[in-house]
């Protein structure tokens, strides 16, 4: 049996034209996340008194790099309240 007589009764033919929306929507929403994210990883950067790469990569530095993913868990969460309401 091939795929394709398939599709139609599993109801997976999409059309371009019904989702280009949401595909135009989701490119916008990830590259605002993306700079948002860049934005704050700046921001920790240049507000720590010490090179952050320096401490996470050579001293092995856990705690600073458990910070720096709970502050970009914290951005996540606020995008995605944002999109959602």
């Amino acid at each position: 049996m091939y795929l394709a007589a398939l599709l139609p009764v599993l109801g997976l033919f999409i059309k371009l034209d019904e989702i280009w929306g949401v595909l135009e929507t989701t490119v916008i929403f990830v590259l605002l996340g993306l700079i948002v994210f860049a934005i704050a990883f700046g921001i920790v950067v240049l507000v720590a008194p010490f090179s952050v790469k320096k401490e996470i990569e050579d001293d092995q530095n856990t705690s600073l790099a458990i910070i720096i993913g709970a502050v970009i868990i914290g951005v996540a969460m606020i995008i995605s309240a944002a999109i959602h309401s």
